[in-house]
């Protein structure tokens, strides 16, 4: 990044700027491992990964010990190779999120600095870095960080690529988009190519800009797409004939088509998600989205381009019947990249903000100090056993808070001294404020990850016994003992799996009953009140260890069992 350049040497220099860096940089990876495992996506992926790491098949995926073709691979793969370098953990299940994360913040910083100067690069990775929305995902174990980063390297390369005035450097960055969109499709699905299509026309169709189709090099990039994308995909159908129909159809079409996931939203779901995860920056959005209008133009214009990014994906997802926060993640760079723009010009060659940003900072500042008044909403509609847990977290929301109206203070008091110093200030204390609240949430996280009664049973049950779970899929639970369990009755959403090896779960509660019975080595997990039920039916059966949410009970006559 060309740091360098930025104007105004007075308000940051190299030096400086690789400190925040390096500081941003601990920060970011250091809390990775505080942290336990909460449902859903974090344990499934880390479990999937330690299956993949113990049966040694890279191919077809598992989750529970059943197929699971729900997703590509990749990152999956990633975490398998984390967990075969640096063992088994959280902060080892969490760093490829993280990593991506953290490297879309620099491939935004350089992008802006190429496209437009290096202040309004530096300014846009600032803005992404203080998202509350992208700082929150990249340190939650799920597909949508390492999906929306190679989607945004996809979107970075392209703008470089076409407005590079030299034609092998243009090429060179062609063929890396076309790379990072094979590596998006790997991470998530067709979604990796998709998206980019459909910017793209959006964008031709709005600027009446069809030259740059013939810049694309769509021969040699998708040669390049297949190379990267297709071995997985012929290798896993190969092996499992039943994979392509249900990932193309069921995991594509109807997803989007259909309400079968049972992730319905209304129409303006993704609204609130939009502004609180660009909370710090949302006043700026109008001005950016309006400066991008007004430079389109039918040569190539970045600023055009990233606004159909932004606008595509937004009404895509909102009109589809399958909804999830982390679906408009990948809108975030894009409009930082604006954003950072916008600032840009707003600060000038005087380095000072208007009255307008002042205003902004102190009205946060404002908002960060009511908040205080608030903290006894926290936890009134928790269960009665988490109260002190909550009660606990209440000190990191006070800590998070001081940490925003802190900076937000200063940086209303140095808006017309030094504009940069006021944004970076400003930027520091949301992300503090997202760091510290989302790490904070071990306190209620804890007893939802089970990672304290897994540690307490898992020595004392042997390996070589069958392990039930009953009507009930745990997502943290066979990460943290360490082994997959027997469905049953309710297969959630591992549907596609038992009904590809119906030999590996047992569909109903009576079948379970009569197994339990003839299976004196066994153990089984289930909510306490299917526990109750059960005892009410006079099943033999012993209480090994419990938690406020799931009980671990083994058959009484269990003994002398080989471990």
């Amino acid at each position: 990044m060309q740091f360098g350049q930025i104007r105004q040497s007075s308000a940051l220099h190299p030096g400086k700027i690789l400190l925040l860096l390096l500081i941003y940089a601990l920060l970011w990876f250091g809390t990775l491992n505080y942290r336990h495992l909460i449902p859903s996506d974090e344990g499934r992926y880390a479990e999937m990964a330690r299956e993949m790491l113990v049966t040694g098949d890279w191919v077809t995926p598992r989750y529970n010990g059943y197929q699971y073709f729900e997703k590509p691979p990749l990152q999956v793969w990633a975490t398998a190779a984390a967990f075969q370098v640096f063992g088994l953990g959280e902060w080892q299940a969490r760093l490829w999120t993280a990593l991506t994360g953290f490297l879309t913040i620099l491939f935004i910083g350089f992008t802006g600095a190429r496209i437009y100067n290096a202040r309004a690069g530096w300014l846009a990775a600032l803005v992404l870095a203080s998202s509350p929305m992208w700082v929150i995902s990249a340190h939650v174990n799920s597909l949508d960080m390492g999906l929306s980063a190679f989607l945004v390297a996809a979107l970075c390369s392209l703008l470089l690529a076409q407005t590079s005035s030299h034609q092998r450097s243009c090429k060179n960055w062609m063929w890396a988009c076309w790379i990072f969109m094979a590596l998006a499709t790997l991470s998530k699905g067709l979604i990796g190519a998709a998206i980019p299509a459909m910017v793209f026309i959006a964008y031709s169709v709005t600027a009446w800009d069809w030259k740059i189709w013939t810049r694309l090099r769509l021969f040699s990039g998708s040669i390049l797409f297949l190379i990267i994308t297709a071995p997985w995909f012929v290798l896993v159908a190969q092996r499992n004939p039943e994979f392509l129909e249900f990932f193309f159809i069921h995991e594509h079409l109807q997803r989007f088509t259909q309400t079968a996931h049972s992730r319905t939203g209304p129409i303006y779901y993704f609204v609130p998600l939009l502004l609180i995860g660009l909370l710090p920056w949302v006043i700026q959005l109008p001005g950016a989205m309006a400066q991008a209008w007004r430079e389109r133009r039918p040569t190539f214009s970045s600023g055009w381009l990233l606004a159909c990014w932004a606008i595509i994906i937004f009404v895509f997802f909102s009109i589809s019947q399958s909804k999830l926060p982390g679906y408009i993640i990948p809108i975030f760079p894009a409009l930082a990249l604006l954003i950072g723009n916008h600032l840009d010009r707003l600060l000038g060659h005087t380095n000072t903000l208007s009255l307008s940003w002042k205003l902004q900072t102190f009205g946060f500042t404002l908002l960060g100090c009511l908040g205080f008044f608030f903290l006894d909403a926290i936890g009134k509609q928790a269960r009665p056993d988490e109260i002190a847990a909550y009660a606990q977290y209440t000190y990191w929301v006070i800590a998070a808070l001081i940490a925003l109206v802190a900076f937000s203070a200063y940086a209303a008091w140095q808006s017309h001294r030094n504009g940069l110093q006021s944004i970076v200030s400003f930027a520091s204390g949301f992300f503090l404020c997202a760091l510290i609240a989302g790490t904070g949430h071990e306190t209620l996280g804890r007893a939802v990850s089970g990672v304290d009664l897994a540690q307490r049973v898992k020595a004392s049950i042997p390996s070589n016994v069958n392990f039930y779970s009953v009507r009930l899929l745990d997502h943290t639970m066979p990460f943290y003992l360490g082994r997959t369990m027997i469905m049953v009755e309710d297969p959630d959403e591992l549907q596609f799996g038992v009904t590809q090896q119906p030999e590996l779960w047992l569909p109903s509660l009576e079948a379970f009953i009569i197994r339990w019975k003839e299976d004196p080595s066994a153990y089984a997990i289930m909510v306490p009140e299917q526990y109750m039920a059960l005892q009410g039916l006079n099943l033999p059966m012993q209480e090994v260890d419990r938690d406020s949410r799931r009980v671990i009970v083994k058959h009484p006559e269990i003994t002398n069992v080989t471990q």
